[in-house]
């Protein structure tokens, strides 16, 4: 999520503004009020020592479907399509991008007070074009609404095994398919005969009866297909049963919505463009097919090494994580999603790689005599493209807005010799200084081996670091 984004959602859900200031008191007297206000200590910066890798490996090459534009829904219409253009009313809404294979889905859609507080659906089509049946596997899947993951402050780690800790729908989502789950509303095989259509998604986002009308849903899904299918994601408010209530949107009238109807609006803001070298830079929002569903990495020494010698004391390495235009970290390593098609006013890029895995491989080795205590953390740093002052930046206190939020899978053999696999919940603000993830005692000549997994959650905000720390004794 954009810092603008990630703010204007934390505002809304969490009273739309804030008229008091810590440390001001008023005092009265009969004929005024004056308002008199402590100053507040400056901000300690603080220079992590060490230094910042780019991340080895690369992403695959697995399409994803990725709606995320509009992200606030006010009229329906036409989120993303890769259907020919070719009978449809508005033909530059549909991107005719076939897959076939594996391939993963992607949806992140708000709704804010609509018209009469209608419930609107978020449909996902699928189309077999060929004269054969289509199956496609549904490997794992899960879409929640915000009402049912609300953005909510938490601590800065919660153990997070039995997958009941979550901070937001896309994080909530993005944690159950980490963890392998496919949720009983999904099937396990969606079975299309030759030249149809069926519902792969159907799922309102009801605000009536709310404290706020305020809603929203993620959704995300692994796929496999073993023909070529197309895809649209649309937005509709529900339709009237003849009793006046509501109901969901049918097949048919999800497809004259696709074959008829325009884009759903309103538009996001226009990204700058890559080769702008002036202005402010404007990311935007995702629409299109982006490329790479995971990224694997073994983080050692250099390309022949075979393992990770731990720092010295007292100093760290970190290896950045979604690392962006504007948010390199001075690594000159940009990490985000190329888009194989994408609609002229959405991301240029996958901006935030929502969704993608991360599987992290640290063989730590401790090449010393002595015996030393090792952390690992991942964390947010303050943004930044070149390392001002050396060094990643961090301060106390941390700016407000959470950067990250989302579930972390940690294995690893602990100290005592016993098998670990955790499942971590971050709420991480901007520039936070953290506790470890995990720490270890290293005696000399020592390996321990870690795995870090973390689909990148949605209403996050890159860049992260993995950090390695040897501790001072």
């Amino acid at each position: 999520m954009t810092n603008k984004l990630a703010s204007s959602v934390f505002i809304l859900l969490f009273g739309l503004a804030i008229t008091q200031t810590a440390g001001c008191t008023t005092l009265k007297n009969s004929s005024s009020v004056v308002a008199q206000t402590s100053p507040k200590p400056a901000p300690q910066e603080i220079v992590q020592p060490g230094k910042v890798r780019a991340l080895s490996g690369k992403l695959d090459t697995i399409p994803v479907f990725n709606s995320n534009s509009p992200e606030w829904i006010k009229n329906e219409g036409i989120l993303l399509s890769t259907f020919p253009a070719n009978g449809k009313k508005v033909p530059a809404a549909h991107l005719n991008f076939p897959f076939q294979g594996r391939f993963d889905l992607f949806a992140h859609h708000y709704t804010h007070t609509p018209k009469d507080l209608q419930t609107l659906y978020i449909g996902v089509i699928l189309h077999n074009p060929s004269k054969k049946t289509v199956t496609i596997d549904v490997l794992q899947g899960a879409s929640y609404l915000m009402q049912d993951a609300p953005f909510v402050t938490l601590a800065p780690y919660r153990e997070n095994n039995d997958g009941k800790v979550y901070s937001g729908p896309g994080a909530r989502a993005v944690s159950d398919v980490l963890r392998g789950v496919r949720q009983a509303d999904f099937p396990g095989k969606l079975v299309i005969p030759p030249g149809g259509r069926r519902m792969l998604l159907n799922h309102p986002i009801p605000v009536r009866n709310l404290e706020r009308p305020v809603n929203g849903r993620s959704s995300f899904l692994r796929l496999r297909s073993n023909g070529k299918i197309y895809a649209a994601s649309m937005a509709m408010f529900a339709k009237k049963n003849t009793d006046g209530s509501d109901r969901a949107p049918t097949l048919t009238e999800w497809q004259a919505l696709l074959n008829n109807g325009s884009f759903a609006g309103p538009r996001d803001k226009i990204p700058t463009p890559p080769d702008a070298t002036s202005g402010s830079l404007i990311y935007g929002r995702v629409a299109g097919v982006s490329q790479g569903s995971q990224w694997q990495a073994k983080l050692v020494d250099h390309i022949k090494a075979t393992d990770l010698t731990i720092p010295a004391p007292g100093q760290g390495i970190s290896f950045a994580l979604d690392t962006l235009r504007g948010g390199r970290l001075g690594t000159e390593q940009i990490q985000t999603a190329k888009m194989l098609v994408r609609y002229p006013d959405t991301a240029y890029e996958a901006h935030g790689n929502y969704g993608v895995e991360y599987n992290l491989y640290l063989p730590l080795k401790n090449y010393t005599k002595q015996t030393q205590k090792v952390t690992v953390t991942l964390e947010t740093p303050l943004k930044e493209d070149k390392l001002s002052k050396g060094g990643v930046r961090f301060r106390k206190p941390s700016l407000d807005f959470p950067f990250f939020r989302g579930t972390v899978r940690l294995r690893y053999v602990d100290d005592q010799g016993q098998k670990k696999t955790r499942y971590v919940h971050l709420w991480h603000r901007t520039g936070q200084v953290l506790e470890p993830l995990v720490e270890f005692v290293l005696p000399p000549a020592s390996q321990r081996n870690l795995q870090v997994d973390v689909i990148y959650p949605p209403d996050s905000t890159p860049p992260q670091v993995l950090t390695v720390r040897t501790l001072e004794q």
